[in-house]
């Protein structure tokens, strides 16, 4: 089943337009104008509507890096915002980063409903999860706050640090932090018979391991798929693949899925959006999941 799905209870973001290359967003209270190569129509709001509404904008110097200008210097370069569901509340830091990434992907938000959802539903008292490409941790905290015992894997020892702030922040304790090329964890993994009740992967298109790995999206995800649906529990589980890349269908993502794990049931696939304020949407990645009670 296809589906477009968007986040709806997080309250601290809000997609306010996009357009022409550029999305403008609200994250707590500080209103930021970043590029977006996926907003190829026009804005919905005059630029004169921008103009005024934000405190930062992100000029580029290149395809990959740029810098932040304030137009009030008042405006702080940290902040923290938080994301609730139900009895759960993580908090979050961001920052502004030469990459034009400030330390969460909002969009995710419909994924970390669905493993709290998930995870509540188990029967196990302590189900296991494993978070990979684990960036800042999103996806580890939510599994952590509905009561799993969560391993976050990433190969960047800044982010990871970052992911542990962000666990401080939310009250939570004891991730397994694994800085490590996720493919070489996974293969250890399967090797040592280890199994996990919940699996979450979200992969670049591109990336490198602490040790120079090479990763490609198109080259790598099949035999990763392969080695994670070993690690799965057989009586509880459910896995979540999210991808950004301009080249990847939801198509492609089912067939990955139902390739790698014939006998997946429940299986839903489709498109991440933010919904913007203005009325338009923004894709934001494709994603496949599929969940098993006991």
């Amino acid at each position: 089943m296809i589906q477009l799905l968007t986040p709806s209870n997080f309250k601290d973001y809000e997609l306010i337009d996009c357009g022409d290359f550029e999305k403008l967003e609200r994250f707590g209270n500080v209103i930021l104008i970043r590029p977006e190569p996926q907003a190829v129509w026009a804005k919905g709001l005059k630029e004169s509507e921008w103009t005024k509404q934000h405190h930062i904008r992100f000029k580029g110097r290149s395809a990959t890096s740029g810098e932040w200008i304030k137009k009030d210097l008042k405006t702080p370069d940290r902040w923290h915002i938080k994301y609730q569901n139900g009895d759960i509340t993580l908090q979050f830091r961001l920052a502004m980063t030469s990459f034009k990434h400030l330390g969460i992907f909002p969009e995710q938000a419909v994924n970390w409903d669905y493993i709290i959802k998930s995870i509540k539903s188990f029967k196990t008292p302590q189900p296991k999860v494993l978070n990979l490409f684990a960036y800042t941790g999103g996806a580890s905290l939510a599994a952590r706050a509905a009561g799993a015992e969560t391993t976050h894997v990433d190969s960047i020892k800044q982010v990871v640090s970052w992911a542990n702030e962000n666990q401080t922040l939310s009250g939570l304790d004891n991730i397994r932090w694994t800085v490590e090329d996720a493919l070489k964890f996974v293969k250890r993994e399967v090797k040592r018979g280890k199994k996990y009740n919940g699996i979450i992967l979200d992969p670049p298109a591109y990336g490198h391991g602490p040790n120079g790995e090479k990763w490609k999206l198109e080259d790598n995800i099949q035999e990763m798929m392969q080695d994670v649906v070993a690690l799965l529990d057989e009586n509880e589980h459910f896995l979540i693949l999210n991808t950004y890349s301009l080249g990847f269908s939801s198509v492609i993502v089912d067939n990955l899925i139902r390739s790698s794990f014939p006998g997946v049931k429940n299986l839903e696939s489709g498109e991440l959006y933010l919904q913007a304020t203005s009325g338009c949407k923004l894709p934001l990645g494709v994603f496949g999941k599929f969940f098993k009670g006991a």
